[in-house]
């Protein structure tokens, strides 16, 4: 008569606790590997290679992002745990084990280094498939991001955006200000800090595309008889020369003569003018550039006056992981 290893109900909830695996893939393993707990956490992890090589070109699409801060405030990461399904990203298990992900991540600079680095006795690329056998789904780390800098924060929008900034010191309020501007990072999704940070051949290339843009569809505006858009002069601050303002500020100055103005009045009506050449010609810079951006709780305001406003300190750098 064939010999039958009995399990425990025991040592059936060990091996769930260790690889997240249910109740009956767990007594399966256990079974399979004559109940030997490594080898049972073998069994799953072949399982699990199976069927990575199987959903290999699934799309990872979906997932939870999340953030970590060290103890000090030194450093943080941001990574993004892709799965296949909206429905897999919302598990609270899933969401625990990228939170567990995270956690080792902020120990690490690269994305190579995290997914060679120990968890629970096998490296992160390794619980991975074990877990995309558990899981059934594709799983793989879609974002990696480190920043480190005198004082980092950051701000995590429902497991779907995940942004990390740093400051140059750490202020009275700092808490406040380091989420608002990461909040901003979330929201608006700049590429870089500052207009000051473009390339001339891209600012070129960029105005020469936008302004194409706006003239065609101005074209069809037109055609319907509808209100056509502005076709800015210039879409960055990189391109405002003192000679570009000096020149907007007379043309603004002629308007005002023109419409009858009295001169005496012209100082309280030309800083509102020249704001409006300056947001209109900025657009580029509104787009990808995070202290040129109006501040997403006070649009009267850049990024970069409420920075200010707390004082002498500046930001250094962000980033921003995305699930999709």
């Amino acid at each position: 008569m064939e010999n039958t290893v009995k399990i425990t109900a025991a040592e059936v909830n060990k091996l769930r606790q260790a690889t997240g695996a249910g109740m009956m893939d767990c007594k399966k393993a256990l079974v399979e590997a004559g109940g030997d707990f490594d080898k049972a956490i073998e069994v799953l992890r072949k399982k699990g290679q199976k069927v990575a090589e199987k959903r290999a070109d699934r799309d990872s699409s979906e997932g939870a992002a999340i953030a970590k801060i060290n103890a000090d405030n030194t450093s943080g990461v941001a990574i993004v745990l892709g799965c296949e399904t909206d429905f897999v990203g919302k598990n609270e298990n899933f969401v625990a084990l990228a939170n567990q992900l995270a956690d080792i991540a902020l120990n690490h600079n690269t994305k190579e280094e995290f997914l060679a680095a120990d968890f629970g006795g096998m490296t992160v690329a390794e619980k991975l498939i074990e877990q995309t056998g558990v899981i059934g789904e594709k799983l793989d780390i879609t974002a990696f991001e480190k920043l480190d800098a005198p004082y980092v924060g950051q701000y995590v929008h429902i497991n779907k955006i995940a942004a990390l900034v740093g400051l140059s010191a750490k202020v009275d309020n700092v808490e406040v200000l380091v989420k608002d501007v990461s909040m901003q990072v979330a929201s608006m999704g700049a590429s870089t800090l500052s207009y000051k940070d473009f390339d001339a051949d891209f600012v070129a290339s960029e105005t020469e595309a936008r302004i194409a843009v706006i003239e065609k569809d101005n074209i069809e505006l037109g055609r319907l008889g509808k209100t056509l858009k502005n076709v800015p002069s210039y879409i960055s601050m990189a391109q405002l020369t003192p000679e570009v303002i000096t020149e907007a500020e007379n043309a603004a100055k002629a308007e005002l003569k023109a419409e009858g103005k009295p001169e005496q009045i012209w100082d309280r009506i030309l800083p509102g003018k020249m704001e409006r050449f300056i947001s209109d010609n900025t657009t580029l810079d509104q787009e990808k550039c995070l202290l040129d951006q109006k501040f997403i709780k006070d649009e009267k305001k850049t990024v970069a006056q409420y920075v200010e406003s707390y004082g002498d300190v500046a930001v250094t750098g962000f980033k921003r992981a995305t699930v999709g």
